[in-house]
Formats: structure tokens, sequence, C-alpha cells
């Protein structure tokens, strides 16, 4: 695994763009702990984000990683440009004359995309604990641990996103075409099979589309805001219960981890049907 490892990391050292989205990615997730900062006085109103909880244990592991979660189409052109410039450089056609088999190649690949969910998923988990014992007023470590299977789904959440994007790669061989092949299907599944589903089927719907690949994505991490205080609250005064236990759910997991080992096994028949 190491050897394979180590021969992906080499090509993204020798990669000027890689490493530029890499480090713009990682400056992104940082600037996560800038939110703290932005606060404002109008009048008798004093606005802090702090303030309003957000870093709280245990609500950030699930703010954190939802926030981190937009930032990661910025390593899925890592990954697609990694695939394009196989092609293009024809280094992937050399690594099998020198030895490595089809198998080897992607497997070289998918553990290059674990690795940076794994090491995304590792800089997150220590942004979050930085910021949650300078400003979350709970510190009990029962109640910093609750919640922090967020983190998990996000890692799962990454490897299946980057397992797509890395079959777009090998399938189409252009990265700017592979990231328009995403946008298209993310238009499909959103407008035209969730359109039809609310048509045909609405009691339905968010059963079957439960199943879509990108849809069980965004589900595995669901929208944070309604947790807060000051958004229940406002949820009482309009007569809407907001603010219940969100977690993740096994199924979920379960259904991105398959799309996951249909992805990377698509991937593996594509270069071995393929003429290289």
């Amino acid at each position: 695994m190491f050897r394979l490892l180590n021969i992906e990391i080499h090509k993204l050292k020798h990669s000027r763009a890689s490493k530029v989205l890499i480090l713009l990615y990682f400056a992104l997730l940082t600037s996560i702990s800038l939110i703290a900062t932005i606060k404002f006085d109008i009048g008798p109103i004093q606005f802090h984000l702090a303030d309003m909880g957000i870093f709280n244990f245990p609500y950030i592991w699930h703010f954190n990683t939802f926030a981190a979660s937009i930032f990661k189409f910025f390593l899925l052109l890592v990954i697609v440009s990694m695939m394009a410039n196989e092609y293009s450089n024809k280094t992937l056609k050399q690594n099998l004359i020198d030895g490595l088999s089809k198998k080897e190649f992607i497997l070289s690949k998918f553990y290059t995309v674990v690795a940076l969910a794994a090491l995304s998923t590792l800089f997150v988990f220590i942004v979050s604990l930085v910021l949650g014992y300078m400003y979350s007023d709970y510190t009990e470590l029962s109640i910093v641990m609750d919640d922090i299977e967020f983190l998990f789904a996000f890692f799962i959440k990454l490897v299946g996103f980057f397992s797509f994007g890395l079959f777009l790669g090998i399938l189409i061989k252009r990265s700017a075409f592979a990231v328009g092949g995403l946008l298209i299907w993310l238009f499909i599944e959103n407008a035209f099979i969730k359109g039809f589903l609310f048509w045909k089927m609405r009691p339905h719907m968010d059963d079957i589309m439960r199943i879509f690949p990108l849809e069980a994505m965004s589900n595995l991490i669901k929208e944070p805001g309604t947790r807060l205080d000051a958004v229940k609250s406002i949820g009482k005064q309009v007569g809407e219960n907001w603010g219940g236990k969100i977690s993740v759910q096994p199924l979920d997991l379960l259904i991105v981890m398959v799309w996951t080992l249909i992805f990377i096994y698509l991937s593996y028949l594509l270069v071995k049907k393929r003429d290289l």
C-alpha cells in the first residue's frame, strides 16, 4: 500500500496545480476559524457569531464538518486533474510498462483518495477541537465526544465524493469535462429525478432519492442551522418545531460506502478494458 501511495505522492509533488489546490483547500478549512472573529455592533444590537453557540461542543462537530464539506470541490479538482495528467503525460502507460498492474494502478489512486480524505478529517478534527476549547460553554469529555460521529461521516463523504470524481476522470479523461460531468449529474439528480418523483411519487420521494450517490452523500451531514438555540427560538415563534436531534444515519453511511465500491470497481473495469 505505502509503495503505491508513494508513487502518487511523488506525482502530486511535481504538479504545481495540485499543490496550489491542496494548499488553497486547507487554507479555506482554516478560514472556518475566522468565523469566530465576525463581530459588529449596530446601536444596541451586538452580533458575535461565536456567542451564538456555533463552536459549542458537541454542535461544533456538526457545524464544522458541514462547513468543510463545501470546500471539497477543490480536492475534487486535484483528483480529476491527477487522472487527466495520467493520460496527457502518458504516465499511466509508462507505469504499466514499468510493471505496475492495472489493479495496482487503481489501488494507488484509491489510496490517494483515502489519504486526502483522512488528512482533511484530521485537520477538521484539530481545528474543531481548538475552537471548541476556546469558545465552548461545555468542555466535559462526555459532551466533547458526543456527535463526534460527524467526523466519520465527513471522512466517508469525502471518500465517496472523490471516488466519484476518480471514476469520471477515468471515464472522460479531461479534468474540465469530468467536473462538468459531475455538475450535470448533480443537475439530473436534483432537477429531473427529484422533480419527476415529486410529481409522480411525492410520498416516497425522499426514500427513493436517498439511494442516489450525491443525495446519499448530502444526507450524511445535513444542514446544522436549525439546531442553534437562536433558530429554535424563531421556530417556536412561527409555530415550527425546529432543532430536533440530527444524527448520522447508518443506512446513509452504508449507501455511500456501496457507491464508493461501485465507483472504484467501475474505474478498474474501464482501465482493464481500455487499450492504453
